[in-house]
């Protein structure tokens, strides 16, 4: 993305007021946040790590947050359940039928707690630790990179 356009998008999130904007162009992921009186832009191929790219002017040094202080600020307390591989998340064995494990559920080591697809594969994700579910972190049919927090168990 080339520095005309991302600086139209930063104009663009000043004047509406608007509080986010998400670009996702190919393989590159545009994120403007505004905060305060500053904007927080990350540029990104999708499956790394967003690092911080600082437009000359538009941001502050003290306003960037690095994404996973903004991770950990959302994710309650406890252990984090991460996926082990790249795939498609899935909650129940079959469409329509119950999840394997709700928000408030307690689980034991070693039950399963979701379904990750991958080539045509249906891997059972079980759980690590044993524990009260606190959080499920992504939604039924959604991709899942590898080492992104599925659940937290408290």
């Amino acid at each position: 993305m080339d520095l005309r356009k991302l600086k139209k998008l930063i104009d663009l999130v000043e004047e509406s007021g608007i509080a986010e904007l998400e670009i996702t162009e190919g393989e590159e992921k545009v994120r403007i946040s505004r905060s305060t009186s500053s904007v927080q832009t990350q540029v990104a191929p999708i499956g790394a790590s967003p690092p911080q790219v600082a437009m000359p002017g538009a941001v502050s040094p003290s306003a960037t947050l690095t994404t996973a202080n903004a991770v950990a600020e959302i994710l309650p307390e406890g252990h984090v359940v991460k996926s082990p591989m790249v795939g498609t998340f899935y909650r129940s064995s079959t469409p329509g039928s119950n999840p394997f494990v709700e928000v408030g559920q307690t689980v034991k080591e070693g039950e399963t707690l979701c379904i990750i697809e991958a080539m045509k594969l249906l891997n059972e994700i079980e759980s690590d630790k044993s524990g009260v579910i606190k959080a499920v972190l992504v939604e039924n049919g959604q991709p899942v990179e590898y080492g992104e927090p599925l659940f937290v168990i408290g």
